[in-house]
């Protein structure tokens, strides 16, 4: 029977019901959705979850859970990450998503956020034999997990995301340059600052996983519809990324959500993202990286499933 796991995220809602063979511990995706409900508007600012932004959030778990009852699953879970974490109203808020939707709210760990992505980064595929880093970059933080042979050997979570970022950095429209170089700065320091040298140097593939990095790809191959099996295994070179920087930096957020690939939710932070991603891939001296659509979801699945 199908299981459900929501991640309430500081950017963005997402839903995915899956099968989960016990056999392999793969994921057979049934629905996936993804709504930009920007619940860390204002956050870093203020240390609370508005009214505005909690409103988005209910309107679109509404939805979700008539999905979820529509495809009868035996159980559910809904992760609540760097938003929620820090907001003073985080723990009434996720009182409410437990209260309102019956859905089993938990506001993760840095820890548990990390052994739920790099599970889910792994499912499907072979352990990989050499060090490779996980990276996903979110609203409000981002997350980077090293393993080998499919252990962790390292983790944190920094406080740099797409959200977080914009607000900080971002106050004209086209973005200014020499804002945009703030940021690049403010996000390098961040993340060589949280990842000692003698981690990332062993370093040799990366896989990136959550919005910032499917937009890279799918903008890349102009992909409309956005399609998923295309974007899975994707190797996006940094170049890409820096071209799809320049390119975006250009532009008012009207036009870039006209853009080819780019969901147009995702039009005010993705300067941003394309940021962090680029200093990201610097941090690990990688050229490129490989996107993966198997991320928090699907470690959550596979947790539900009983085989973590």
């Amino acid at each position: 029977m199908p299981v459900a796991v929501v991640d309430i995220g500081t950017n963005s809602t997402r839903l995915l019901i899956a099968e989960v063979r016990q056999s392999t511990g793969a994921v057979d995706e049934l629905v996936r959705r993804s709504t930009v409900t920007r619940l860390g508007d204002g956050v870093d600012a203020t240390g609370r979850l508005s009214a505005e932004a909690i409103d988005r959030v209910i309107a679109t778990l509404a939805d979700y859970r008539a999905e979820i009852d529509a495809h009868s699953c035996t159980a559910n879970l809904a992760v609540l990450t760097s938003a929620v974490r820090e907001a003073e109203n985080g723990a009434s808020f996720a009182d409410r998503v437990r209260a309102d939707f019956g859905l089993d709210a938990r506001v993760l760990t840095g820890d548990e956020e990390a052994q739920l992505t790099f599970r889910g980064a792994m499912s499907g595929r072979a352990t990989p034999q050499e060090p490779t880093v996980v990276i996903d970059i979110g609203g409000g933080s981002t997350e980077f997990v090293i393993g080998v042979l499919g252990h962790i050997t390292f983790h944190t979570s920094l406080h740099a995301g797409v959200v977080r970022m914009s607000e900080r950095h971002i106050h004209s429209d086209p973005p200014d340059a020499e804002h945009l170089k703030d940021l690049a700065a403010d996000a390098r320091q961040t993340f060589l600052g949280g990842l000692p040298a003698d981690v990332r140097a062993p370093v040799t593939h990366g896989i990136v996983v959550a919005g910032t990095a499917t937009s890279a790809a799918s903008m890349n191959m102009e992909l409309d519809p956005y399609d998923p099996l295309k974007v899975h295994g994707y190797m996006l070179e940094l170049e890409t990324v820096e071209m799809l920087h320049a390119r975006l930096a250009g532009m008012t957020a009207a036009e870039r959500r006209e853009v080819t690939g780019l969901a147009p939710g995702r039009a005010p932070t993705i300067v941003a993202g394309m940021i962090l991603l680029e200093e990201a891939i610097r941090a690990f001296d990688l050229e490129s990286v490989e996107v993966s659509e198997h991320d928090i979801l699907f470690g959550g699945a596979i947790l539900l499933a009983g085989l973590t």
